[in-house]
């Protein structure tokens, strides 16, 4: 048995993972009682999912975890560098202490309301050849687990990781590189031929072998420290690496340049203590568990009351809908087409119109103008800026005192692409001051979302994905059959979906509509023209997809990559939502998600003869009820009950 830390590096342990400081003494009590076993662990509330910390060779930091008795993570190195030493080889492992949480909060995404429910456990642990002493912390849900270190310090020091996710035998795999930053093509890959040196950005979603159910890697709570990506070691292991280790990406590079990718390139310190973001692995028995997994958030700091009194009710953040001019026409960028996009959003009853960098060529009387005549329409004003002009301290008060001064509701700040930790304390920083000037905030060239918008409501939307911006993109139908259960399961992304024109590639109009009700956006910005979308003959279903959702269910039909289909609830109205990938189908729906009575449906569905069509058909429609539905290639369905 280790010897115990002292109570002063305790409590720095504990008040960083944070402990509540009024209960700092029955936590102390509570780590001297060692826990029973030799391999201590802790389990979910229902008892199917465990973390369990196992023997290893020369005192190695292993890990592995199960889901009903199953192996999701096989024994696994967890290694935490501190100055260039793996604390993590020649460890003793001290006393326990066990917590439970139980709780429930508004939240903004697949469901209007999240659920906390763990059992944790606080491992004391202690690294023998520097009498190093440190903590892991680790929680298990009923739908995955998190864990995490805390090594209590004063001075500075430089961290790094090594932990390793090795992923039983027959797993299949879908992933994409780190060439776009987060902006790539899922593959699917069994585990077996995952080679090694091989990037994935998380979220990384499995399947595991004999249909025992999904799961998915990723982090949370990334607070004055890297961002984690994953990378191969050929043989069915993803190990963590962060933000320095990462290959600079061809749109960092070609932004900021070589030299500025080499500067990033050197591990950065920390001051105080070190907490590691939670290591969260997603896990459920079908999709749908995946979906509506809401660790990423429930590790995550909730808000602040001083900035957010109300927390996601706090009057200034308003999610909604917005129009766009960048992907589908409009004329030239001047004040008057910005005024008739503003128009065109009022009559669609959307709240926002989003204006790209050339704002910046109106002097301020211009731009309050446009602001004041979209006001009129009840429609507000965001404002595009690159993140390199809010780098400096003052020059960001300036921007975001600036866009308050006109009264601008929210700012689009883009152009991050890296996960090096002083860029991941600018999103923090960015958050921070736009919320103290009550704006609104989407982040486009960005990593993966990582709980910033519980501790940051005024996050609405981030980028993070390869969207309908991209041009090059050669067919979308099997990547928008993907990414609801993979880079989704991160959080809210900013696709912006919905085009009728050639960019939409082989998929059908029904499908492009399908998107806008499918992918998780509080701040839904749509990629067509607002006239296209009024003039379209769905347009009626259109104006009335919400943008946050009370409800999402994943339908059982549903396969990665080659079928999506979600029933999801607004208020009182449900819509049923199908993205159809590259081969064409048929499938049946049961309406059980329905309440009782009549429901009034607006039934939008593919055009067999012509993708560039849609059929649409009223139709009064009960839970006793199914749908069969007729799906082509890249086809789609929306429905709305009312």
């Amino acid at each position: 048995m280790s010897r115990p830390c002292s109570r002063r590096d305790f409590l720095s342990a504990a008040l960083a993972a944070p402990v509540a400081p009024a209960l700092a003494r029955d936590v102390w009590k509570a780590w001297r009682v060692r826990d029973p076993g030799d391999a201590p662990g802790v389990s979910s509330p229902d008892g199917r999912v465990e973390f369990r910390l196992l023997p290893g060779a020369e005192s190695r930091l292993r890990f592995g975890i199960t889901f009903g008795n199953r192996p999701v993570i096989e024994p696994s190195p967890l290694s935490l560098v501190v100055d260039g030493v793996d604390v993590g080889q020649g460890v003793e492992v001290g006393n326990v202490e066990r917590y439970e949480t139980n709780q429930r909060y508004a939240w903004r995404g697949v469901h209007s309301e999240a659920i906390n429910r763990c059992k944790g456990a606080r491992i004391a642990l202690r690294h023998t050849a520097s009498s190093s002493d440190y903590v892991l912390d680790v929680r298990a849900f009923d739908d995955g687990v998190g864990f995490r270190c805390v090594v209590p310090g004063s001075g500075s020091r430089v961290p790094d990781e090594g932990t390793n996710f090795a992923l039983p035998a027959g797993c299949t795999v879908w992933y994409h590189d780190l060439q776009g930053h987060y902006e790539g093509t899922h593959v699917r890959k069994e585990i077996a031929d995952v080679p090694a040196g091989a990037w994935a950005a998380p979220p990384v979603t499995f399947k595991l072998g004999d249909a025992a159910g999904y799961a998915s890697i990723t982090e949370a709570a990334v607070i004055d420290y890297s961002g984690m990506a994953l990378q191969a070691d050929g043989q069915r292991g993803l190990q963590v690496r962060l933000g320095h280790a990462h290959p600079a990406s061809h749109p960092f590079t070609l932004r900021y340049g070589d030299a500025e990718a080499a500067r990033l390139a050197q591990p950065a310190a920390i001051v105080g203590t070190i907490t590691t973001p939670w290591r969260v692995v997603m896990i459920g028995a079908d999709l749908n568990t995946l979906v509506n997994c809401d660790i990423v958030h429930d590790v995550s700091p909730p808000p602040d009351p001083r900035l957010f009194p109300k927390g996601f009710d706090t009057e200034w953040i308003k999610p909604g809908r917005a129009v766009w001019k960048y992907l589908d026409g409009g004329g030239e960028n001047t004040l008057e087409t910005m005024k008739e996009f503003s128009r065109l959003a009022g009559e669609l009853g959307f709240e926002y119109n989003v204006v790209e960098g050339f704002w910046r060529q109106w002097d301020e009387s211009q731009l309050r103008e446009l602001i004041d005549y979209s006001r009129q329409h009840h429609v507000g004003i965001w404002l595009w800026q690159h993140s390199k002009e809010i780098h400096d301290p003052t020059a960001r008060e300036a921007f975001f005192a600036h866009a308050q001064r006109v009264g601008a509701v929210g700012v689009k700040l883009d152009f991050f692409d890296h996960e090096a930790k002083e860029v991941m304390d600018l999103y923090r920083a960015a958050l921070e001051g736009a919320a103290r000037h009550r704006l609104m905030v989407d982040f486009h060239g960005a990593n993966k979302p990582t709980g910033e918008s519980r501790t940051w409501p005024n996050e609405l939307n981030r980028e993070a994905v390869s969207g309908m911006e991209r041009r090059s993109m050669p067919a979308w139908s099997q990547h928008d059959t993907t990414i609801p259960f993979t880079r989704m399961l991160a959080g809210h992304l900013d696709f912006t979906p919905m085009l009728f024109g050639e960019r939409r590639r082989e998929t059908s109009w029904a499908h492009q509509i399908a998107t806008a009700a499918m992918f998780t956006a509080p701040l839904l910005v749509y990629g067509a023209h607002p006239k296209a979308i009024l003039e379209h003959p769905a347009a009626d279903l259109i104006r009335s997809i919400p943008s946050v959702w009370d409800e999402t269910r994943v339908l059982a039909f549903s396969e990665i990559g080659e079928v999506a289909g979600f029933a999801r609830r607004h208020r009182k109205h449900w819509f049923l939502v199908i993205a159809n990938g590259p081969a064409g189908r048929s499938v049946e729906v049961p309406l059980s998600f329905l309440g009782g009575g009549a429901h009034e449906g607006v039934l939008v569905g593919d055009e067999p003869e012509d993708p560039a069509a849609v059929r649409v058909v009223a139709r009064t429609l009960h839970r006793e009820d199914s749908l069969k539905i007729d799906l082509r290639p890249a086809g789609g369905f929306v429905a709305r009950f009312s």
